[in-house]
């Protein structure tokens, strides 16, 4: 059995080549499905490995598949890419200035990654079954590991993963702290649309048009109050109205507004009930002022559900590689959406945090992830890529003791 200390002391020694590897990421952040210079740059740091390494057909993912020594389970480890469109505002030397950011902290997940498969490969001999590390493209908002599942991710190894796993950094949780639960773990994502269509006129003369400024307004007062009193606060929704656009100067009344909204649950019930009512309010609302209006509500992410028996195994192997206060039961979900949500549909496994606040901030007045200001500590570069791999060699040993 792989000793978990020497497997931590080895990671450790990775360090300063996995914060060479996260700043140069972080310098040349890409979005959406196509990751050239991420992709190309994956493929070098694994090349002499020996894994077998496929790269995607219609995005830039990258797979890579850690034959051991014998047969047993295989175990499945994702690290997203992609960033996001957002100017970074960090001040950090090695800030990117493309207008684009590694603002969620991908570039830490590629990092831990590749550091895991960089400590699992000498261990081979020792390992009964494979390792599938699953680089992907896309997460934030192009649905990437539903793409990478189309082009067959879960036959890579030649069977099916018995178990996945996906850590994620946090810009506002504790330096070094792990949390995960059971259950729901993070949010369905889904997108409400909504066009208020009316008749245009003079602002002086309200009464000879129909005017969906109003209306619109009135819509997303009552989708608020919709949310509140129509779901349990045990199963609750959350409903973020996030753009709003109509009109050209004041004294015109325009034909038509429209917005958007973002919605977040956290069951597939409250998911179908929030996609009918929203509908419905928008419907009532115009009808009751003569408009006509357009509301196309569109489920993206799916709950991302950790089963809770690999929870409580995340728990225990965490603990036992990093120490007691290293690992906190995570309360609540988050109201954070994720299309891993995709493979742990699929396969049994779950979604882990991992606290990155940088020494010199207080967590609760850290800039959110997503902000242009959020920063992550490289310090956790090294017990991130050690959880992953740790991960791996106990889950293996623990099919292989089994028998499974």
């Amino acid at each position: 059995m792989i000793a978990l200390p020497t497997l931590l002391d080895d990671a450790r020694a990775l360090q300063p080549d996995l914060v060479r590897i996260r700043h140069d990421l972080h310098r040349v952040p890409e979005l959406g499905l196509r990751l050239p210079r991420t992709q190309e740059r994956v493929l070098s740091e694994l090349d002499g490995l020996g894994l077998d390494v496929s790269t995607g057909t219609g995005l830039g993912s990258v797979t890579a598949v850690l034959r051991g020594s014998r047969p047993g389970s295989t175990v499945l480890l994702r690290g997203d890419m992609d960033a996001l469109p957002v100017v970074e505002e960090t001040g950090l030397d090695f800030a990117a200035d493309n207008g684009r950011m590694h603002a969620c902290g991908h570039d830490l997940h590629t990092t831990m990654l590749l550091g895991a498969a960089k400590l699992l490969t000498p261990r081979r001999d020792q390992l009964a079954g494979d390792v599938v590390f699953m680089f992907q493209p896309g997460e934030e908002g192009y649905d990437g590991a539903a793409r990478m599942l189309d082009e067959g991710l879960l036959s890579a190894s030649g069977r099916k993963p018995d178990a996945a796993y996906a850590l994620h950094v946090i810009s506002g949780l504790r330096g070094g702290l792990f949390t995960t639960r059971g259950g729901p773990m993070l949010s369905a994502s889904s997108r409400l649309e909504v066009t208020v269509r009316g008749s245009g006129g003079h602002g002086s003369a309200p009464f000879r048009a129909v005017d969906p400024v109003p209306v619109a307004c009135e819509m997303v007062l009552a989708l608020q109050a919709f949310v509140t009193r129509r779901f349990d606060i045990f199963d609750p929704v959350v409903l973020t109205v996030g753009t709003i656009h109509g009109g050209t100067q004041e004294n015109v009344i325009p034909d038509e507004v429209v917005f958007a909204a973002t919605v977040r649950s956290f069951s597939r019930h409250a998911q179908a009930v929030v996609k009918d009512g929203a509908v419905q309010v928008c419907a009532g609302i115009a009808a009751a002022h003569g408009a006509e209006v357009r509301a196309e509500f569109a489920e993206q992410y799916p709950v991302t559900v950790n089963d809770e028996a690999e929870a409580e195994f995340v728990a225990h192997a965490l603990r036992e590689l990093h120490g007691e206060n290293r690992f906190a039961p995570a309360p609540q979900p988050l109201s954070a959406s994720e299309d891993f949500s995709r493979v742990l549909d699929e396969i049994p496994g779950a979604m882990i945090s991992l606290g990155a606040c940088p020494e010199d901030l207080a967590p609760e007045k850290a800039p959110n992830n997503h902000s242009p200001r959020a920063r992550f500590d490289d310090a956790v570069l090294g017990d991130g890529a050690a959880a992953y791999a740790g991960l791996a060699v106990r889950r293996m040993c623990t099919f292989t003791r089994s028998g499974a």
